[in-house]
């Protein structure tokens, strides 16, 4: 799958479209001028900072797409990476860390990944300053950013001026998809993989037409050479060229690669600026969602859980698993479920799921063991003294096995799932709290909240996202 042909071959249209997106993305060449002078004043600064406090600091250095030029004209954080020895305990790379971000950037803020980082700004620039450990081996790191100066070299000694470009632009692509991010919240193309397919398929259309007819799972490893222990629900596989043990697309959900291979013959087949524009998405609010399930004769139960103190990257895995264990209850409980979508706001987390009718039927049939062994006379026993509750029964099956009709108790949606919500897994910090403090209520009884406006908009109404509404079928 190597090569794909340059930018500019197979459509004059893709050339037009691609021309106008490309001046509207693009940083200025003062704009990157200046870009590259704060990069140099940022490790300058941190460096003499260093010498002060006598911070074992080994290297700083600014990476990533500001680094390199990559990044799109509305969107650039700058990552300054501070690196110390790889004998240095967790606590004190941190303390160091956070102590050289203070030194240097405005308004600093603590944010959390695997450890502290500090956010703040410099120079009229956002600024991330990230402790890391200088490795000598990038298969060996001790932290996830301690691949980061060989991510760098690598694509820099890859990257023309006419490649950036390209770069860029797939960016673009991946961003109005609503894909572009590795972050758990968003499951999608991080950076690094984008201008890893550019390099890979030369151009944003060589990628296009490799990827149109792609099969999920996509393997663009050599064989023999793929990561090993790979989960099942793989996506995508593409080895690190710094760490062959790694895949780089290992965030990257099936979901969303299946939208990426959809809309890549679809932009092929008709070039348009719309494939490159960023649409906002807003929250369905509780009674436009009332009327589309009207109008859609179906029925949505929510659940709401109180927020636990965790960052995004690992409450998001654990909401998603909350949101299937909920649908897959309520479907062996025979419902017959529609969809199921989840979110999250500062307060609380919402499951929401659409479901074809509010209340199961009333019967409930039960399997009996076969005609001929001897389980049979204690299945007939005990539904001889259950009378009350059969509706019919017991009789002999088709397939010679024995079964009874009974008549259940419990019947609307929400009535199951609350007596099933505190065996549910739903991950391990949402668990601990589906014992504590939880709701479980019909659509029109729920509260409002920002968390329920994304998970409505995600369970009734999706679309492809270069679609107009008016399109949308």
């Amino acid at each position: 799958m190597m090569g794909g042909g340059g930018a500019g071959s197979a459509s004059p249209r893709a050339d037009e479209v691609e021309r106008a997106v490309e001046a509207r993305i693009s940083p200025s060449p003062e704009f990157l001028e200046r870009v590259a002078r704060v990069r140099v004043d940022l490790v300058t600064r941190v460096t003499a900072a260093a010498r002060e406090r006598s911070s074992p600091l080994v290297r700083a250095l600014v990476a990533g797409s500001a680094a390199r030029g990559t990044f799109l004209q509305d969107r650039l954080d700058i990552d300054l990476f501070l690196l110390f020895p790889p004998e240095l305990s967790r606590d004190r790379l941190r303390e160091e860390g956070l102590a050289l971000g203070r030194a240097i950037l405005s308004s600093p803020e603590t944010r959390y990944a695997e450890h502290p980082y500090l956010r703040g700004t410099f120079e009229g620039f956002t600024v991330d300053a990230v402790p890391g450990f200088a490795v000598s081996d990038p298969s060996r790191p001790l932290s996830p950013v301690d691949r980061t100066p060989f991510h760098q070299e690598y694509l820099a000694a890859r990257e023309s001026p006419a490649l950036v470009a390209q770069v860029r632009l797939a960016k673009q692509f991946f961003r109005s998809l609503g894909v572009y991010g590795s972050e758990a919240r968003t499951e999608g193309f991080s950076g690094y993989l984008v201008e890893l397919l550019v390099i890979r398929f030369e151009s944003l259309r060589g990628l296009l037409r490799a990827a149109r007819s792609w099969r999920i799972p996509v393997r663009l490893a050599e064989p023999g050479k793929e990561p090993p222990r790979l989960p099942p629900e793989v996506a995508l596989v593409l080895a690190d060229p710094v760490d062959p043990n790694r895949n780089v697309a290992s965030a990257l959900s099936r979901k969303n690669l299946g939208l990426f291979v959809l809309a890549a013959g679809a932009y092929l087949d008709a070039p348009a600026e719309r494939f490159f524009e960023v649409r906002r998405d807003d929250p369905l609010s509780k009674n436009v969602a009332l009327e589309l399930v009207r109008k859609r004769g179906t029925h949505v139960t929510v659940a709401v859980l109180p927020r636990p103190d965790l960052v995004d990257d690992t409450l998001y895995p654990q909401l998603r698993k909350a949101a299937l264990a909920v649908a897959e209850e309520l479907a062996r409980s025979d419902f017959t479920v529609l969809g199921h979508a989840s979110a999250a706001d500062a307060d609380s987390v919402v499951v929401a799921v659409e479901l074809s009718h509010p209340r199961r039927p009333e019967v409930r049939v039960q399997d009996g063991p076969p005609a001929g062994i001897d389980r049979t006379g204690s299945f007939l026993e005990k539904w001889g003294a259950k009378r009350d509750q059969v509706l019919q029964g017991p009789y002999v099956r088709p397939d010679g096995s024995l079964g009874v009709d009974t008549r259940r108790s419990d019947r609307d949606a929400e009535t199951v799932l609350r007596a099933a919500f505190p065996r549910l897994s739903l991950g391990k910090d949402l668990t601990a709290r589906a014992t504590a403090r939880h709701t479980v209520k019909a659509l029109g009884e729920s509260d409002d909240s920002p968390a329920l406006g994304v998970a409505l908009r995600d369970l009734l109404a999706r679309r492809l996202p270069w679609q107009d509404a008016a399109e949308a079928i």
